[in-house]
C-alpha cells in the first residue's frame, strides 16, 4: 500500500500510550509479515503488552499506578 505523494502521514505520539497514525497503514513486523489496517486512524502499541500487537488494545492503562500511591 504505497503512500500518497501529495499527503504526508501524520503520527501523534501519546505520552505513556500508543502512536496514533492516520490510515490506511501497513506495518512490517520483525518476522517480515505485514499487519494492515484501512481505518482512518490506528493506534500502534509501543509498550508491547497488547494482545493484538502491533495494534494497541489499551493494555498500558492497566499497568499504570494512580497518582498519589493509591491502590
Amino acid at each position: 500500500m504505497p503512500n500518497e505523494a501529495d499527503r504526508p502521514r501524520r503520527l501523534t505520539v501519546e505520552p505513556n500510550g500508543p502512536v496514533l497514525i492516520e490510515g490506511p497503514v501497513e506495518i512490517v513486523r520483525d518476522d517480515g509479515t505485514i499487519a494492515a489496517s484501512d481505518r482512518f486512524l490506528v493506534a500502534v502499541c509501543t509498550c508491547r503488552r497488547s494482545r493484538t500487537y502491533p495494534w494497541c488494545d489499551t493494555s498500558h492503562r492497566r499497568r499504570t499506578k494512580p497518582p498519589g500511591g493509591r491502590s
